[in-house]
């Protein structure tokens, strides 16, 4: 039942709203990973993050397919935690647990072949810019190093949903998908390079609308 309500989600809430009053045009489609384990690692500007990278994969894998979230904001009332849980999927952390570690939903969920939605940045920062990246990520690298992480810049929903707002202006956005990285061996050099990735993606899109501007 908790795999149809969650493809139901998708077809009826996150594909009508992504794919129909907002609009995407995704590059590097086929670097998205096809099952897992692996982690999606995106930056956050918007609600609407999560059910546009929901959008971009094949109903048949939506189950094994796992939003990381806060659970002292998305467990904080019955109504919010049922949805949360039973129809978006969200994999709930415990952010100020200090005598378990908060990830080890993560490393089970990694280890049953699961794709986990990660967002580094921790909360929704300021619209289209990428703020600090937080390390939790680095841990999971860690545990697994044989996990694919795979970068995804997101542009247009931070304006298209903004934090604090709750009317939705319908906007043509971009989702960029990196190249996989892995574990370095290092959580300073790891960090360093996913930052990188997903810069580099960000600026992928500045060229193309650069070019789409017709500046010379």
């Amino acid at each position: 039942m908790s795999a149809l309500l969650r493809r139901l989600f998708v077809v009826l809430i996150a594909w009508p709203v992504i794919l129909v009053l907002i609009g995407i045009h995704v590059r590097h489609r086929e670097r998205l990973p096809a099952r897992g384990p692996a982690v999606i690692a995106a930056n956050h500007n918007s609600h609407l993050d999560t059910l546009t990278l929901l959008s971009l994969f094949p109903l048949s894998i939506i189950p094994r397919v796992r939003p990381v979230a806060a659970a002292d904001y998305f467990l904080s009332n019955r109504l919010l935690a049922w949805i949360s849980t039973r129809l978006v999927g969200i994999l709930p952390i415990a952010r100020k647990a200090r005598k378990i570690d908060p990830l080890l939903g993560c490393y089970g969920a990694l280890e049953r072949g699961e794709i986990l939605i990660v967002f580094p940045e921790g909360s929704r920062g300021e619209p289209e810019r990428l703020g600090e990246l937080k390390t939790g990520i680095a841990h999971l690298a860690e545990r697994h190093p044989e996990v694919p992480i795979v970068p995804v810049f997101m542009h247009g929903l931070g304006l298209a949903l903004p934090r604090g707002e709750a009317l939705l202006v319908p906007r043509f956005c971009d989702v960029y998908v990196g190249e996989a990285i892995r574990w370095t061996g290092e959580r300073g050099s790891f960090m360093h390079a996913l930052h990188t990735g997903l810069e580099q993606l960000g600026q992928q899109h500045r060229r193309a609308r650069h070019r789409e501007d017709g500046a010379p």
